[in-house]
């Protein structure tokens, strides 16, 4: 699974114009799904996501997790970051999991997250949705179940 998480002081998202979702301060997950994940790799991004110490300290250091802050997860579906563009201007998306495969996936990791006391907000799987958040610092992390948690 491949995630792009923003640290956001605020996010929402729509779809065909109505807010389905909406978050204070905490993480903002563009979460892909490729054709070899499963189980596994939902329970490992979501356990990262948890833990993963990026809010600041009183000394200005990443110490801090979405779960010390009291923050919010939004996790958001998008299977163009499996998107390979290496070859001609058009992306392919060959790696990544068809939606059948996808969703329960993605699904697993709302769970997950949810399960570990996070309050979550989702985006609508296969919809097409807009996106906007006020990024926090920035801070933005790339994470892959492919290259190790």
């Amino acid at each position: 699974m491949r995630a792009v998480v923003q640290r956001v002081r605020e996010a929402s998202v729509e779809v065909e114009g109505v807010c389905i979702a909406r978050m204070a301060h905490g993480l903002l997950v563009l979460v892909g799904v490729g054709q070899q994940d499963g189980p596994a790799e939902a329970a490992q991004l979501a356990r990262k996501l948890v833990g993963l110490r990026i809010f600041s300290d009183e000394a200005g250091r990443f110490d801090r997790s979405v779960v010390d802050v009291g923050g919010t997860i939004g996790l958001v579906s998008q299977f163009t970051l499996y998107g390979d563009a290496r070859k001609g201007r058009r992306p392919s998306f060959g790696e990544a999991a068809p939606p059948d495969r996808a969703l329960p996936l993605f699904d697993a990791v709302v769970a997950a997250v949810s399960a570990a006391g996070v309050p979550v907000v989702t985006g609508r799987f296969g919809a097409a949705m807009q996106v906007a958040l006020v990024n926090d610092g920035p801070v933005t992390i790339l994470l892959d179940t492919e290259e190790g948690l």
